[in-house]
């Protein structure tokens, strides 16, 4: 019968636009092609007959629809891209090299690193003035990633006969490590190394680069890449990144490790040598260093071992009769 024919005459062009799906999209978008023209023009033919507007015909119209727009969907779907992958984490405190920097900061960089390389000096002018209580603790972890030995000691700032600041252990040093074998005063000479790396007269020792904007604890900071000039084997130095207040322009926070012409510096039983530090503004004049973590591992024959060391200063409080350190512009308590 003609409806017969008719509805395989819709077969068949339906078949030719499934086929042809690749380029019929770029076809209703791009404004045509000369293969198009052909099933378009057969498509017309098909619908201006007399026989495909009797009702018998309506049913092959809904199902020519139905296919034309599937194939136009997956021709829409072949031609667009793919899902973009999500950025990767933002781990600034991981940077190897000096990437592209962002806009410069509204100061000039060279204006940033002066004042607070002054503010610096007064820090590490004020620091001695201050007691304050110290806490350690080195951590092994299991296969669990859970504690499996611990060490601990607790160390109070005191001022000597001569002026210098000392820290004097508050009880006898606990331990359940199993693995990581060390002296008490091996911790120590992770201190010996100056909380304050880029004072005035240590700044010429540097290379100081502006990288961009990360906020710390809320607090809006510039991020500088600090590098040795040249390095020896007598003098430590820094070699890190520093976070700086965009407001008070202080330094709030620095990850880095002290380093020779050697390597890393660090003592031979202790594998610690990039730390994370933050800072804590005291009494809203002076940025003094209250926590540093670094993670590390040890190895032995069959297997790494996960450690970890956290130090905190608390209970910061001015000695009797320390004379006070005026700080210009610095942040309100």
């Amino acid at each position: 019968s003609a409806g017969f024919r008719n509805s395989a005459q819709l077969v068949a062009i339906c078949a030719r636009l499934s086929a042809q799906r690749s380029w019929l999209c770029r076809c209703l978008v791009l404004g045509g092609d000369s293969r198009f023209s052909s099933i378009t023009s057969n498509t017309m033919k098909f619908f201006s007959q007399p026989t495909f507007r009797s009702p018998q015909n309506l049913l092959g119209c809904g199902i020519f629809l139905i296919l034309l727009c599937a194939t136009s969907r997956l021709a829409a779907q072949e031609q667009a891209p793919g899902p973009l992958a999500p950025p990767p984490d933002h781990k600034v405190t991981r940077i190897v090299g000096a990437p592209t920097p962002e806009a410069p900061p509204s100061l000039p960089p060279a204006e940033i690193i002066k004042r607070f390389s002054q503010k610096e000096d007064l820090y590490q002018a004020a620091r001695p003035q201050y007691s304050y209580h110290k806490n350690v603790r080195i951590q092994e972890f299991g296969p669990d990633g859970q504690p499996s030995g611990e060490f601990q000691a607790s160390y109070e700032a005191v001022r000597g006969a001569d002026g210098k600041l000392y820290e004097r252990a508050l009880a006898a040093p606990g331990s359940t490590m199993q693995y990581l074998q060390f002296e008490p005063d091996d911790i120590q000479q992770l201190f010996r190394m100056p909380a304050y790396p880029l004072t005035s007269a240590q700044l010429p020792k540097y290379v100081l680069t502006y990288l961009a904007t990360e906020a710390v604890d809320e607090v809006d900071c510039y991020i500088f890449q600090v590098r040795p000039k040249t390095l020896d084997r007598q003098h430590p130095l820094f070699d890190g990144i520093v976070w700086i207040d965009q407001k008070y322009l202080e330094v709030v926070k620095t990850y880095g490790k002290w380093v020779t012409d050697l390597g890393s510096v660090h003592p031979a039983t202790l594998p610690f040598n990039m730390f994370e530090t933050y800072r804590e503004n005291v009494e809203g004049k002076y940025w003094l260093p209250n926590y540093s973590r670094s993670d590390d591992h040890i190895k032995l024959q069959d297997r790494e071992i996960p450690v970890r060391i956290t130090i905190k200063w608390t209970d910061f409080k001015p000695f009797p009769g320390a004379a006070p350190t005026e700080v210009p512009g610095a942040a309100p308590k």
